[in-house]
């Protein structure tokens, strides 16, 4: 179970052709996601586990998450443009639920990911749902 935004990701990935017009797509969510305030970018928000520099900072408000994030690699800051649609809105008790591998796979991430970006996506998947039972 995902966001109904995610289902909009997917469609604009089924009509794009090939895992170039894919990756693309992904570099211009990133390019199109809002900067994070550099006070925002702590250790606290920082995700370790992934090559780039990234950051994650959620909040919960009457039991829902919402977050923003960023990266210092585009590419990334793509990644988390993608799981932003998947999670951001969805009620607490729902982000465990989430099939993150099948949803993925959905895009045809699984396959294209480099084994960095791949650790780098599952490092960001793990701070999220942790947040998520923190908070339930």
């Amino acid at each position: 179970m995902a966001q109904a935004g995610f289902e909009d990701l997917v469609e604009t990935f089924e009509f794009l052709d090939d895992w170039e017009e894919r990756y693309r797509h992904v570099i211009e969510l990133g390019k199109a996601l809002p900067d994070m305030p550099e006070a925002l970018k702590v250790p606290a928000t920082k995700v370790e586990g992934c090559a780039s520099q990234v950051w994650l900072h959620m909040t919960i408000e009457k039991g829902t998450l919402t977050f923003i994030g960023d990266s210092d690699a585009i590419i990334v800051r793509g990644l988390i443009a993608v799981l932003i649609t998947l999670y951001s809105g969805l009620a607490i008790e729902e982000i465990g639920k989430v099939d993150v591998a099948g949803e993925l796979a959905r895009l045809g991430l699984n396959e294209h990911l480099s084994s960095q970006r791949s650790n780098g996506l599952r490092a960001m998947v793990a701070r999220v749902v942790q947040t998520a039972a923190a908070a339930a």
